[in-house]
């Protein structure tokens, strides 16, 4: 019996489609940290590259946002900040809702956005996503890093006093889960985008709305005993949110079983998410 080609080739790598629904492939995506990284360094050299002021925007966008907050409610609806200075507790919730609501809108549009790109070359679609979430990090870090200023002046003008403990080690948890959060509903959303563009609007007026569904301009203990607290206490980032400012200021609504809840939630988000978004790249192309 002769011996055909096929039996003396040797593959490196066979691409060949899941054939289970659990299948997440996720030992494939950490393979290809390499072009994440890649991603990770086009994005934020594309945006500092494409604008005239470069980073200096994602430092305008929350000073701009602080303003309207303490006119909004610190002026006009009068309401206190748990004696945390207003422009350090209203910074300290928008630079969370501004990291996630990008996160989220970013890799919401994957399929749509990136369909030449998948359609030419193959590599792991959740690569992308990751990839946002991770680029979003630098902006995180500019805006963070303009939150500590903010509190290096209050502190060296003795207007308020920190008590930083074993506390402040919560902020990088609460953004780890964040990070995990906003992945996991993005690629759900994603995936449902390929077939039902309403929800790209949906996502809009969603994001516009949460912020004022977060405790983002006031702090949760001023709804206590309001029957509209419950709509606070379901929302995965008001733990977060509360969380963090309690790391850094030792004032907020935080307990551990509302941190686990948000844990969980970003947990489920991101299983599901994942399972969808790899059953949707096997026939996306087909729809966007």
């Amino acid at each position: 019996m002769t011996e055909t080609n096929t039996d003396k080739e040797h593959w490196d790598m066979i691409i060949q489609p899941k054939t289970s629904m659990l299948d997440l492939q996720l030992k494939e995506v950490w393979r290809y940290r390499d072009l994440i990284m890649l991603f990770v360094k086009r994005d934020f050299a594309a945006q500092v590259k494409q604008t005239v002021l470069g980073p200096v925007w994602h430092l305008i966008q929350p000073i701009l946002t602080t303003i309207i907050f303490l006119v909004l409610f610190g002026g006009i609806a009068g309401i206190q900040t748990e004696g945390v200075p207003q422009p350090m507790f209203y910074m300290a919730g928008i630079t969370l809702w501004y990291y996630f609501s990008l996160s989220l809108t970013a890799t919401a549009g994957t399929f749509v956005t990136n369909a030449p790109i998948f359609g030419k070359v193959y590599f792991p679609r959740l690569v992308l996503p990751v990839s946002i979430v991770i680029s979003n990090l630098i902006k995180l870090a500019i805006q963070f890093g303009l939150l500590v200023v903010i509190m290096f002046y209050y502190g060296i003008s003795g207007k308020y006093v920190f008590h930083f403990n074993i506390y402040l080690l919560l902020a990088p948890v609460v953004i780890f889960i964040l990070a995990g959060l906003s992945l996991g509903l993005g690629i759900i959303i994603s995936s449902l985008t390929t077939k039902y563009r309403d929800f790209t609007l949906l996502l809009t007026f969603a994001v516009q709305l949460g912020m004022y569904v977060s405790p983002i301009g006031y702090p949760l203990s001023k709804l206590e005993g309001s029957k509209y607290r419950i709509l606070l206490e379901i929302n995965p980032i008001t733990p977060l949110v509360e969380a963090f400012r309690y790391s850094l200021f030792g004032k907020g609504t935080f307990t551990t079983g509302t941190l686990l809840y948000s844990f969980a939630f970003m947990m489920v988000s991101l299983f599901f998410g994942i399972i969808m978004f790899n059953k949707v790249e096997k026939s996306f192309m087909d729809t966007v």
